[in-house]
């Protein structure tokens, strides 16, 4: 089946210089291949466009009417083929970035006024969420995701890692005491990330690869760790974070790093995922350029 933008085009411009011949020079294509271009369309609308002589070519009242439809859809599919190359060479247009929520407010939402400056546009939807999202099917230009990757089709690029930390506020260790060995958390208040498959069913893991269970129990459960963090700088319980997390508060004092017998898992790092399309568009690699240099990575 034959191209029915490209036998809208030849109708055009034959109806424009007067010849099909005309027509297929001024497209790059034969004479006989603009014929078969203008037969096919009339065929598949069911009317004639044209009368043809060897010297001439005029418009029947039906190619009247579709010469004007055509010149506009031709002019739309032109815009939007410009657009859409306008982006692929200059950063413009809306581009969706998907965040863990605590991630996103501490690092990636004070660095978008730079960005902003940098790039004037392109405007953010900046998704903020724990859960797991699929990037494709949501209809997210980046994620980023934090943790050991499942394997998918996406590309990715490692911004950074964050040691895990065992905290816990002067307040409650003055009245608890500190926990000196994984051990002992079991008999401490241990405030748990739901999301977290290190965390779940009672248990938190130790060991570089988690090899280390320890049976635990607190007051609080939570899916997200800034509120995990105020629950622990208020004194509930003891909780096990991504340095992002809780790095401020052990600067501030309002939090305590425990020093344990054995380390913490290994977080596996951050990670910032696109699609695996060879030619990303502009707005996209401006932002995972910045990001990787913001991260120095």
């Amino acid at each position: 089946m034959l191209d029915r933008f490209t036998g809208m085009r030849v109708f055009a411009k034959a109806a424009t210089l007067g010849s099909l011949s005309a027509a297929g020079r001024d497209l790059g294509i034969s004479p006989a291949m603009a014929m078969k271009h203008m037969d096919a369309l009339e065929q598949r609308l069911g009317v004639q466009l044209c009368h043809r002589t060897t010297r001439r070519l005029t418009l029947t009242n039906a190619g009247l009417d579709y010469l004007a439809t055509c010149r506009r859809i031709l002019r739309d599919l032109e815009e939007a083929e410009s657009q859409l190359a306008a982006q692929r060479s200059e950063a413009v247009g809306l581009l969706r970035l998907n965040v863990p929520l605590s991630f996103g407010i501490h690092y990636i939402a004070p660095l978008l006024p730079d960005f902003g400056r940098r790039y004037p546009h392109v405007d953010i939807d900046l998704g903020l969420s724990d859960a797991q999202q699929d990037l494709i099917a949501e209809g997210w230009d980046l994620a980023i995701r934090i943790g050991h990757l499942a394997d998918s089709d996406l590309r990715g690029r490692h911004l950074g890692d964050f040691p895990m930390r065992v905290c816990a506020s002067p307040r409650y260790l003055e009245r608890h005491g500190a926990p000196r060995k994984v051990s002992d958390l079991s008999s401490h208040q241990c405030l748990s990330y739901s999301l977290s498959s290190q965390q779940g069913e009672g248990t938190w893991s130790f060991g570089r690869h988690g090899e280390v269970k320890v049976p635990v129990r607190g007051p609080l459960r939570a899916n997200n760790g800034d509120a995990l963090l105020a629950a622990a700088v208020g004194g509930q319980g003891v909780i096990y974070q991504p340095d992002f997390i809780v790095a401020d508060a052990v600067r501030e004092g309002t939090l305590v790093t425990l020093d344990l017998d054995i380390p913490a898992v290994e977080l596996g790092g951050v990670h910032l995922l696109f699609s695996p399309a060879r030619r990303l568009p502009a707005k996209v690699r401006a932002m995972i350029d910045f990001l990787v240099e913001a991260f120095k990575v």
